[in-house]
């Protein structure tokens, strides 16, 4: 059983040894998770540009060698074909499959890209008394793609994409200073309030992850995402790559407070 207690390389193992397939969101508290994309060499330079062009989104924290999945200054033992409980594997910019392991997808040229996740920051907001309803019900919660265009690189360019958590309107300002300390995960909200000024017309249909409405007294807060990344990828054209599946994230060994500003 995967308890929320779990030390990272314990996780990582119960997800290779494929005992565990679920969402990470709530679990090795204290350890930064991130965000995954494997692409060809040819195009890392500029993905990880483009990224580094919007690193409120896509905060980059490592880049592995071409050919090596191993991404030690993450943990020990990391292997990004194995440890994270799930995979999208995308064919032609169009998802085709979700793996448990995509080793046998690996190739000689390909480049693993680790990037920051909004969860570095949870233990830090439960510290302050800040609720987190999406952990309470064991979600990752709502993200949309925006009307907003992320600065393009290359081939990658694309919306950017947000996540969207809901807090007490008494919380609003312990939140946004909370994740403010912490800029290489996101930083601070990009926006507060009505989701109309990001083109979002609905929040109870998100674009990625599972609905989330705001209570009584609640205001939406909405923060860069990783998955811009995504959004980039799949408008590139590469024939192949590989990202996380949404909330199945990397556990890494680094503890997020060695992130905070």
């Amino acid at each position: 059983m995967v308890t929320p207690g779990l030390k990272p390389r314990d996780l990582r193992r119960a997800a290779w040894q494929e005992r565990f397939t679920g969402l990470t969101t709530g679990l090795a508290p204290g350890y930064v998770q991130a965000n995954l994309a494997i692409l060809p060499a040819a195009d890392a330079d500029d993905f990880v540009a483009f990224c580094k062009a919007n690193a409120q989104a896509c905060p980059v924290l490592a880049v592995s060698e071409p050919g090596d999945p191993r991404m030690v200054t993450l943990g020990e033992n990391v292997d990004v074909r194995t440890d994270l409980p799930a995979y999208w594997v995308y064919r032609n910019g169009e998802r085709a499959e979700t793996m448990k392991d995509v080793s046998a997808l690996w190739q000689n040229d390909h480049v693993a890209v680790a990037i920051g996740c909004w969860f570095s920051m949870e233990d830090a907001l439960t510290r302050a008394g800040v609720r987190l309803r999406h952990l309470e019900l064991g979600i990752q919660g709502p993200l949309f793609r925006t009307n907003r265009e992320a600065f393009p690189v290359g081939k990658f360019s694309g919306p950017l994409v947000v996540s969207m958590r809901p807090f007490a309107r008494s919380d609003v300002e312990t939140v946004t200073g909370v994740t403010r300390r912490f800029s290489r995960v996101h930083g601070a909200p990009l926006h507060v309030g009505h989701p109309g000024v990001l083109g979002i017309l609905d929040i109870s249909r998100p674009d990625f992850g599972e609905a989330l409405m705001p209570l009584p007294g609640e205001v939406p807060m909405y923060w860069g995402c990783g998955l811009t990344a995504l959004a980039a990828l799949e408008r590139s054209g590469i024939p192949l790559f590989i990202t996380h599946a949404p909330g199945a994230m990397l556990v890494t060994d680094l503890r997020n407070d060695d992130l905070e500003d």
